[in-house]
């Protein structure tokens, strides 16, 4: 017997922000009703790709807390170059049922002000890097709040940097 455990996430990137519409949020709301559904990401802010839309990414992200908070699910955040405002967001905005900061930047208020709201935080290979100065950041993390992934296909850990990354580097990211 096989038994295969389905988990899903809806929700509409940063980076997908200028092909949604309202109609999508509709969308989200009734797929995100299914019990497999287990949370709403990856969503959140990216101001590193998308430095024109800062606006309407705000308000893509509060309308996906807002989700969130009605169907009572968790929420996976992606945040890039936007850390003042993805938190000024949370705090103004709370998520019920809290959630993950996927492949968190090592940037220690966000880090901190993400633990004090309830959030896990999540690595990714990023922290391996040469370049990371990781240590002292990922230290801010209790165990019992600190995930690791893979972000696949990106972000391969070192010593595989440059290229494509699969769930089994996973190991190298807890080392």
């Amino acid at each position: 017997m096989k038994i295969i455990l389905y988990m899903l996430l809806f929700g509409i990137s940063p980076n997908d922000i200028e092909d949604y519409t309202e109609k999508n949020l509709l969308e989200i709301e009734n797929l995100a009703k299914n019990e497999k559904v287990v949370a709403i990401g990856e969503i959140g802010l990216d101001y590193y790709w998308n430095k024109e839309n800062k606006e309407n990414q705000k308000k893509l992200f509060i309308s996906q807390i807002e989700i969130a908070n009605k169907l009572s699910k968790p929420i996976v955040i992606h945040t890039r170059d936007a850390a003042v405002d993805t938190i000024e967001i949370l705090k103004s905005h709370p998520v019920d049922k809290r959630g993950i900061f996927h492949c968190c930047p090592l940037n220690q208020e966000l880090i901190k002000e993400g633990l004090k709201l309830g959030f896990y935080i999540s690595f990714s290979g990023n922290i391996t890097f040469k370049n990371a100065k990781s240590f002292d950041v990922v230290n801010l993390v209790p165990l019992d709040r600190i995930l690791i992934e893979t972000d696949s296909p990106y972000l391969s850990p070192e010593p595989l940097r440059g290229t494509r990354n699969n769930p089994e580097n996973v190991k190298l990211v807890a080392r």
